[in-house]
């Protein structure tokens, strides 16, 4: 499966959890799928509680966030002295 392919798995729609990114025809977003893998769930774990959603519908979130932040530019909260 190409990047492409498991991007498209990813939408927005302003009407559908305040416009953030979710599971296509879900309204599980994308940041609730990155907080559960975060705090130790396994993709089985979360395919098995909300069923409908794939692995390949899990690898898109990690890829989609993976894609956000490095197409962001980050600026350091504080310094360190040299």
């Amino acid at each position: 499966m190409t990047d492409q392919d498991l991007l498209q798995r990813i939408s927005s729609d302003i009407n559908v959890v305040a416009g953030k990114p979710v599971i296509k025809g879900t309204r599980l977003s994308v940041d609730f799928i990155l907080n559960l893998l975060a705090y130790g769930a396994s993709f089985d774990e979360i395919i098995e509680e909300y069923q409908g959603i794939s692995t390949q519908d899990i690898q898109a979130c990690l890829l989609f966030a993976s894609r956000s932040i490095a197409s962001s530019e980050f600026m350091p909260l504080s310094t360190e002295p040299a």
